[in-house]
């Protein structure tokens, strides 16, 4: 492990109150500003910085060991990474993985993405959480010269993600088709070639790993631009609906996604399945409210109840945005709560086959505990 504690810093991380963690920095050469948050996932850092809904944030890992299994196109959620930098303890060190195609330093460099090890990753993460997500600048020199006081300025100039609408950013450009399948021994990822369902995916910021769950249950997925109308989606003739993760303010997103989501809704009798942003989204249209969390939910080891069954689900989380549940109308259902802080993390419609989730149901942290989300999604369409 290379020897952080007794070499120059080459990144720094500035938070807008003044505080600042020196390090070693890897990956992109530069600076940064976003929120900061921290995840206490202990696998998956690949996944969690192509995550679209980490759009606008800088991520702490509070796992030290990020990086030692290397990178692999394989394990990408989109195309490149979203998250603007990486927080961590320790240096990664050479990667040691059958599966590994190149180095974590390697692909952040290639991909413009800025990262500080050596970080005293339990002292920021109880800042985070006993502060509220602060914004920050990360900046990364091998000469080891920063200014500061711009630093500072900048971090300070952020506007945060409150009222900020990143689903125009990180969603598709143009429709396209999904019928790629969930990865499986001895064969990778499949094809779906005998679908039942035709389901249209709105993409606010779509894993891949989702769309690949849809297909596995039994899904034809036509995957459209946020922005697309109730007109666009409904000449697709679908089966269902879907409404995916992703990155901002909940009402920012809304005064596009809420108006289309609510004629689909007034014009269609179809199944509507929303994971995350997508259950903020729902929630929104039936006359809920979302809020602002302190420093929000991300990790792997989340736990959930449903609240029909007393069945504890363990989940992955990434969201700084909650619906409230006493905002919840007449006839919409809580039907998940977080164990943790019993905030929302599911509803349903009472007489529709309408229902969301907070959590991700496709990122396996159970390792499949919620995924009959998915098969309750595709029975619902069965039926119709």
């Amino acid at each position: 492990m290379p020897d952080t504690m007794n070499s120059k810093p080459t990144a720094c991380l500035v938070l807008a109150d003044g505080t600042i963690f020196y390090g070693q920095g890897f990956g992109a050469v530069g600076d940064t500003v976003a929120e900061l948050c921290f995840n206490t996932a202990m696998s998956g850092y690949q996944e969690i910085m192509t995550d679209p809904s980490y759009a606008g944030q800088i991520v702490t890992f509070t796992f030290p060991h990020i990086g030692n299994t290397g990178v692999t196109p394989e394990d990408d959620e989109t195309a490149d990474p979203v998250a603007a930098g990486m927080v961590v303890k320790w240096m990664p060190t050479q990667s040691s993985n059958w599966r590994a195609a190149q180095e974590l330093g390697d692909w952040l460099a290639t991909r413009g993405r800025i990262a500080i090890g050596g970080i005293d990753t339990r002292r920021l993460t109880r800042a985070i959480r006993q502060q509220g997500a602060p914004h920050a600048a990360l900046s990364h020199n091998p000469d080891g010269e920063f200014d500061i006081d711009a630093l500072v300025k900048k971090a300070r100039a952020f506007p945060g993600l409150t009222g900020l609408d990143l689903a125009r950013d990180v969603t598709c450009a143009q429709s396209y088709r999904w019928d790629e399948m969930r990865w499986a021994w001895p064969d990778g990822y499949t094809r779906q070639t005998e679908p039942k369902h035709k389901v249209v995916a709105i993409d606010y910021g779509a894993k891949r790993n989702i769309l690949r769950c849809l297909a596995s249950a039994g899904c034809d997925v036509t995957v459209m631009p946020a922005t697309a109308t109730a007109e666009d989606v409904l000449a697709q003739n679908p089966d269902g609906v879907f409404l995916s993760n992703g990155p901002g303010d909940p009402a920012a997103t809304g005064s596009y996604a809420v108006p289309m989501i609510q004629s689909i809704l007034d014009r269609s009798e179809i199944p509507v399945f929303g994971i995350c942003l997508g259950h903020q989204m729902l929630a929104l249209a039936l006359g809920a409210r979302t809020v602002k969390m302190n420093h929000g939910h991300h990790g792997a080891n989340h736990p959930v109840k449903e609240v029909a069954t007393g069945k504890v689900e363990i989940t992955s989380m990434n969201h700084g945005f909650a619906v409230d549940s006493q905002s919840l109308p007449q006839g919409v259902v809580e039907t998940h709560v977080s164990l943790f802080d019993g905030s929302n993390c599911g509803i349903r419609m009472a007489d529709r086959p309408v229902f969301s989730v907070q959590h991700h149901p496709e990122a396996s942290p159970g390792p499949q505990d919620s995924f009959y989300l998915f098969e309750r999604f595709a029975a619902s369409m069965a039926k119709i």
